[in-house]
């Protein structure tokens, strides 16, 4: 049975962004803005504060792991005063993270036979690939912060070696490195999270749970998936909602709305056509469903989502 971890992470992919002493040197302070539903910090060498908008600083050593959702603009800095200044501060854009197409990795500030001393910040934007990470992401707080500690990935120093020094397969490192370190963090955060959370992990709830992900197009009656896990109807559905926070019909309806926004994205589907693969019986009730959840017409949000980045 998949865990809830590894649910979660199974459709997003990592990017990630070295910077070195060139850049990170006192006073520094790099603004984190891109569109990616997470991003993660970590100091593989040295210290840093995070500081993020409407919050208490954050102090930082190496091997501490920073996870922050997208709505929580945040810099990383050597104290807290250098991220006050506009002149110190860098913003550090998606860009950074996959420049030119050269590949997901990039290596900032780095020279030549720089000697191997100061501090050394590894940044890794998380992009979903799929439905199930915008939703379960939300049940994620915005800003975790975390030690990697006693977990299975290398120590900091070790990785610091790795990610400064210009080796074969060093991209894929990099991006191993960057799976690795969020699953760290979420690991214990989900060991030790609220109930939701552990949803996946529950034997009845993590059962209905994953049918409705695999076949949202199957007309789903709480009284189907109480069947299906083994349990009455009014257990089912009170133990769902009490994990959950939301009843197992409301749940099935963002879902498809999730999955239906994708495919309005991504695709050329008709909006008749989207609807039936999710669930719905055309384009009517889909577009009903889809403007009670999300506020728009299926047709606006695929022109929305589709308008070019500037």
């Amino acid at each position: 049975m998949v865990d809830a971890v590894s649910e979660l992470l199974a459709d997003v992919w990592g990017r990630g962004a070295v910077f070195r002493s060139t850049v990170l040197r006192p006073p520094w302070a790099l603004r984190m803005a891109t569109d990616a539903p997470l991003m993660l910090a970590t100091m593989l060498r040295g210290r840093a504060w995070l500081v993020a908008d409407g919050r208490d600083p954050v102090h930082m050593t190496a091997g501490d792991i920073a996870v922050v959702r997208r709505d929580v603009p945040y810099i990383v800095a050597d104290t807290p005063s250098s991220a006050l200044f506009p002149d110190v501060t860098r913003t550090v854009t998606a860009a950074d993270h996959c420049p030119g197409g050269t590949g997901p990795t990039r290596s900032c500030g780095r020279r030549d036979g720089e000697l191997d001393e100061g501090p050394v910040l590894l940044s890794g934007a998380f992009t979903r690939r799929g439905g199930l990470s915008e939703h379960l992401l939300q049940a994620l707080p915005d800003l975790l912060v975390t030690s990697a500690a006693g977990s299975a990935i290398p120590p900091p120093q070790v990785m610091a070696e790795e990610v400064t020094r210009p080796r074969p397969g060093q991209v894929l490192i990099l991006e191993r490195l960057l799976d690795l370190l969020l699953v760290a963090a979420l690991r214990e955060w989900f060991d030790n999270g609220p109930d939701r959370c552990r949803a996946l992990d529950d034997p009845r709830t993590g059962n209905a749970l994953r049918l409705m992900h695999d076949t949202p197009a199957h007309p789903w009656t709480v009284a189907e998936l109480a069947a299906r896990t083994g349990v009455s109807r009014a257990s089912f559905a009170h133990h769902f909602a009490s994990l959950v926070g939301e009843p197992p019909m409301t749940y099935l309806m963002s879902w498809r709305i999730a999955l239906a926004a994708e495919l309005l994205r991504d695709t050329d589907l008709t909006v008749d056509a989207v609807a039936r693969r999710v669930g719905y019986s055309g384009a009517f009730a889909l577009s009903a469903a889809f403007k009670r959840v999300r506020g728009s017409r299926p047709s606006d949000h695929r022109r929305t989502a589709r308008q070019p980045e500037h």
